[in-house]
């Protein structure tokens, strides 16, 4: 098993039992796909989701990371994988976000790589790629860690993706995993730990590595992402007609 690092691995711990109630037992947590968990390097691995939440997104990929590691395939069961927890693991964010408040000021030591966001949304400021000093941050995670990225940059469901995380899989040539999410901007605030709704569905999709030509465009890859993450028009436009039809 690998070793820790034991200041972040304090850090996961403290949130990590704070946050399993939530998650776990007021809410419904539902898993898929953690078989693609196995066996996986410990390093050059990119997780790439869709976003609903500033931070329970990313800790609930943390659960599920430290239960993996532990030989959980299912579910998170009883959380003792905190006592020795996988911290292998940084997560992109944009450094505005984490420089926000008390406790984006902590998430940000349990392992974020900020960026600067080049765009809002309420700026009507032109989607671009990362500065080349924050490619360079996240190639060097990938080094030696799992890295989570979020290709849209926010919460609105499908919001165009960046060119950024396209950038850095041609670039690293990293196992790509895509991670779709449901449930969670119902049942949580998005800045907080605030529940909206109790007893809610959460469900979390670990999909197949993904087949990548490095060889192809940015604009043809970053497509190939948002399709695996559920986030293209196509998927939005199916499920306004199932809405309509429904």
């Amino acid at each position: 098993m690998i070793i820790p690092n034991f200041k972040k691995g304090f850090l996961f711990f403290i949130i990590g039992i704070f946050t399993y109630p939530i998650i776990n037992i007021i809410n419904s947590l539902t898993i898929k796909g953690m078989n693609h968990l196995k066996r996986l390097p410990k390093n050059n691995v990119l997780f790439v989701s869709n976003h609903q939440t500033y931070f329970l997104d990313v800790i609930t990929f943390n659960h599920i990371f430290c239960a993996a590691a532990w030989g959980k395939r299912k579910r998170l069961g009883i959380p003792y994988y905190l006592l020795w927890p996988f911290t292998h693991i940084n997560y992109v964010a944009a450094s505005t976000t984490m420089k926000s408040s008390l406790l984006s000021r902590i998430f940000t030591l349990a392992g974020a790589i900020t960026v600067k966001r080049t765009w809002s949304d309420s700026s009507t400021e032109k989607i671009s790629g990362l500065d080349i000093g924050d490619t360079r941050n996240i190639s060097r995670a990938l080094e030696n860690n799992w890295v989570i990225t979020f290709p849209q940059g926010t919460t609105t469901p499908f919001a165009q993706g960046r060119k950024g995380t396209a950038f850095i899989i041609k670039q690293n040539k990293p196992i790509v995993i895509p991670i779709v999410i449901k449930g969670f901007s119902e049942a949580f605030g998005k800045k907080n730990f605030k529940l909206l709704k109790w007893r809610s569905p959460l469900q979390v999709t670990f999909k197949a590595p993904l087949t990548i030509n490095y060889d192809l465009s940015t604009e043809a890859i970053l497509q190939q992402i948002m399709d695996a993450i559920e986030q293209s028009p196509s998927f939005n436009n199916e499920n306004t007609s199932i809405n309509q039809h429904g």
